[in-house]
């Protein structure tokens, strides 16, 4: 977490949490969700106008990529300052980049631009990839599944585990919705 970060949580240390404003989608990309998105329906709902708008900032998406973290219960956020802005998440808290480089071993890279050891693959029911790393659970990039194919036909990882979308939070320890379950508690 940054420094300034820090700071201004000590400085401040009773501002509420912010829900429903920002989702990760399935290809690693931050979205800002305001009003108008919120009104749409949830970030996952596929109707139009609902995931909000791309943040294209680099500097902004560096920033949220440093300061992105999980609660106990399994909610991320990324702390904006004093204020814990809550993550609406499309699949998983982390999307992956997989690439094989020069010596052939296979590197696996969050969204975040983190390093992560994979240890397990995953296949939910409608085909979409994951891995299993030592960050949490990181859904596959669409543009990265002809390096996981080669992965697994080399051999590095065993045969995907079949799982159900419904499955994964529980067993991976995540909430794809913070802000459904603040409702529910409310």
């Amino acid at each position: 977490m940054d420094d300034i970060v820090k700071q201004a949580m000590a400085k401040w240390p009773n501002v509420p949490d912010c829900h429903g404003w920002l989702g990760l989608d399935a290809r690693g990309d931050w979205y800002l969700r305001d009003a108008q998105a919120q009104a749409q329906g949830a970030f996952t709902s596929g109707r139009p106008g609902a995931k909000g708008d791309v943040i294209r900032l680099t500097k902004l998406i560096e920033f949220i990529g440093r300061n992105y973290d999980r609660d106990a219960r399994g909610c991320w956020s990324f702390q904006n300052g004093p204020q814990r802005v809550f993550v609406e998440l499309e699949a998983a808290p982390w999307v992956l980049r997989l690439s094989r480089d020069e010596a052939g071993r296979f590197t696996v890279h969050t969204h975040t631009g983190r390093a992560v050891q994979a240890q397990a693959p995953l296949i939910d029911e409608h085909g979409q990839a994951y891995l299993h790393t030592d960050a949490g659970l990181g859904l596959v990039h669409t543009l990265d599944m002809h390096v996981l194919a080669d992965a697994l036909e080399a051999g590095h990882w065993p045969e995907p585990e079949a799982l159900t979308q419904a499955e994964l939070g529980p067993r991976f320890g995540f909430v794809a919705s913070p802000q459904a379950l603040a409702s529910d508690a409310a």
